[in-house]
């Protein structure tokens, strides 16, 4: 289970960072549906090639920050 929760608001954020961390992502790599974290963490994880630990700490430090540009 997702330590997190996103809204779609807070996701277009987190999104927004992922998409300039990871260059290569498309925007449709990153669909997000409320309520199903989980299967969002295991997308990320198949697209970047990172386990779960580092999926969660990412969109968590994401969050922690929505108004700044850093990830």
């Amino acid at each position: 289970m997702a330590s997190f929760t996103l809204t779609p608001e807070t996701w277009e954020r987190v999104k927004i960072k992922f998409l300039r961390k990871y260059r290569d992502l498309a925007q449709t790599d990153l669909l997000f549906v409320p309520g199903q974290e989980d299967q969002l963490v295991q997308q990320l994880m198949q697209l970047v090639q990172r386990d779960q630990k580092y999926i969660e700490f990412t969109i968590a430090k994401a969050l922690a920050d929505t108004k700044g540009n850093r990830l």
